[in-house]
């Protein structure tokens, strides 16, 4: 093993030691070198490993590459799997939409298989990339941050364990062992923002604008985005509460506190409460927040903030659930875990009109109306046989999945 070879195989498990993986390590291969480099190291690093591909049936080549890597996860005794998206419509932001896809097909793969962690093969290039991109959109500190280390979506782990190493590396250590890779010839292609980025970047070199420097500034970045999350989180400990699902401000102290920290609860808040893995636009959070500071009741993001009595309430809008539907046991609309005597025939559907008006003391819970008419029921077709948050229906109870105290803990990114 060469001197390169080792520091890359010490870096790469130093990064997976540092995430606590427990048992098998899910990899999302490609095929591509960066992939291909981090199933070879992962490999020599003797952990326990399944790899996924994703073919997203855009290219011909797609089904061979992941035919190629499902060969060679074979000769490294690797369990491969190999998941195909069909969903593009020819509509809206192709990339977008597939890297959605393929995050969700991979989360449903590694639950599926109790992976509690997957690893990708995003690089140091391609976090000075990402820089660029979004400081071209204006992004403050919370997207010049980049990628981070490891985050937690889907209910999956995912981690970056070669954030430190440029392409050049990995690919001169798959030279060196003898192994292939498949390049993807979107790679070149200048339709797409990433690739105008990776050119940008090489213009900027003459400036001593590497990835290197871009990867260090979104480091710094991503130390000042922690500060004002620590912030955040005293704050909302001083002027927030869950009461039954909805966040509950004090509106006094939360325009008191520094325009920035009463953004970041706002927008924590509706991201919270509508299970969304990324907030609004920034324009639309400010017209929102300037609107709560006018005194006015406003929807956004799937959302409804109530002004009454000194406190903003930010509850579920019920056009974003009217046809939400879950088996029983199941999470409805991605928060609620109801449990009581399920029977056949019983679904979890939103209460709305129809069920509030089978709950007559429903004014005695507290709860505002809008709170519950978009709050969960449990229907047998057209019959509503109980209302945990409005009423009616003994031995039922609804609570948010992640509990009350989870608004307040998941402030500070992980």
């Amino acid at each position: 093993m060469t001197g390169e070879d080792a520091r890359l195989l010490h870096r790469f498990g130093a990064a997976v030691e540092a995430a606590q993986v427990t048992g098998s390590l899910g990899l999302a291969v490609s095929g591509g070198g960066d992939s291909m480099a981090m199933l070879h190291l992962a490999a020599r690093a003797g952990l326990a490993l399944r790899a996924v591909t994703v073919n997203h049936g855009l290219r011909p080549e797609a089904a061979a590459e992941a035919r190629f890597v499902g060969d060679v996860c074979a000769g490294l005794g690797v369990p491969h799997d190999i998941l195909t998206w069909q969903g593009w419509d020819g509509r809206g932001n192709l990339q977008a939409a597939a890297r959605s896809a393929r995050y969700g097909l991979m989360a449903d793969w590694a639950r599926d298989g109790g992976i509690g962690t997957v690893a990708l093969a995003h690089t140091l290039d391609d976090q000075a990339e990402t820089f660029l991109m979004r400081l071209g959109r204006a992004a403050g500190v919370d997207g010049l941050a980049g990628m981070p280390p490891q985050r937690h979506a889907f209910g999956v782990a995912w981690l970056r364990p070669l954030l430190f190493a440029e392409r050049d590396e990995l690919r001169g250590f798959l030279r060196r062992g003898g192994h292939g890779w498949c390049e993807d010839p979107s790679n070149a292609d200048a339709r797409f923002a990433r690739v105008r980025a990776r050119q940008a970047l090489a213009a900027l070199a003459p400036l001593g604008i590497d990835a290197h420097v871009l990867s260090e500034v979104a480091g710094h970045m991503a130390a000042a985005r922690h500060a004002l999350e620590v912030q955040t989180t005293a704050a909302a400990l001083d002027c927030a509460r869950v009461d039954r699902g909805d966040v509950v401000f004090d509106r006094e102290k939360l325009f008191a506190l520094p325009p920035e920290i009463t953004r970041r609860l706002l927008e924590h808040a509706l991201k919270w409460v509508s299970s969304a893995e990324f907030g609004p636009r920034a324009g639309s959070l400010a017209e929102f927040t300037a609107a709560l500071a006018s005194g006015a009741e406003v929807t956004l993001h799937g959302c409804r903030a109530l002004v009454a009595g000194g406190a903003i309430r930010v509850t579920r809008e019920y056009q974003a659930v009217r046809d939400a539907v879950a088996a029983p046991g199941a999470l409805w609309d991605g928060r609620w875990r109801v449990t009581g005597p399920w029977e056949q025939g019983l679904e979890l559907r939103a209460l709305g009109e129809a069920g509030l008006r089978a709950c007559p003391g429903w004014r005695d819970t507290g709860l505002p109306r809008p709170s519950l008419l978009a709050s969960p029921g449990v229907w047998r077709g057209a019959v509503l046989v109980a209302a945990p948050l409005a009423g009616p229906g003994p031995g039922w109870r609804a609570e948010p999945a992640n509990g009350a105290e989870g608004f307040v803990q998941s402030i500070i990114s992980h």
